[in-house]
């Protein structure tokens, strides 16, 4: 699957290790920084990804930051764009299984890294169930159209 991938200082450790995890398992994955733990800002991160997964280029998105918040917040606002921040493998499946979201947030504060390793997991292995959610989705489509 391809996969763009990135964070701000604050979630950098934590995206390193997700993109060789993602790496190791064969995914083609796409590194859109930051590259050090120097002070960024997350909006610039959550745009790359963001319209990343709104072309085509990218399948999936995983975004991180020190809360996933700030990340969600701010990929949320391309055009295409259904980022979720996942906390619990459940809300994750849910989140794939119901809204389609197509861009996982994490936050490295609250996230060790073998959690974050498993709802990545959930996250690229969930389908969409489509039928009564395709509905849903597609009103989100249309409020992001103006409607």
């Amino acid at each position: 699957m391809k996969i763009a991938i990135a964070a701000d200082h604050a979630g950098f450790a934590l995206k390193e290790k997700l993109r060789d995890y993602l790496r190791a398992a064969g995914h083609e994955v796409t590194d859109l920084g930051t590259s050090s733990t120097e002070s960024t800002d997350y909006p610039d991160y959550a745009a790359a990804v963001g319209h990343k997964v709104a072309s085509g280029e990218a399948e999936r998105g995983v975004l991180v930051c020190s809360t996933g918040v700030g990340m969600s917040i701010a990929a949320n606002k391309i055009h295409g764009v259904r980022a979720a921040l996942g906390t619990h493998a459940a809300e994750v499946a849910l989140v794939r299984g119901h809204n389609d979201a197509n861009v996982l947030t994490l936050g490295a504060k609250f996230t060790p890294e073998a959690e974050a390793k498993q709802l990545v997991d959930v996250f690229l292995g969930t389908s969409f169930e489509g039928g009564r959610h395709a509905r849903r989705v597609n009103k989100i489509t249309q409020l992001e159209d103006g409607a």
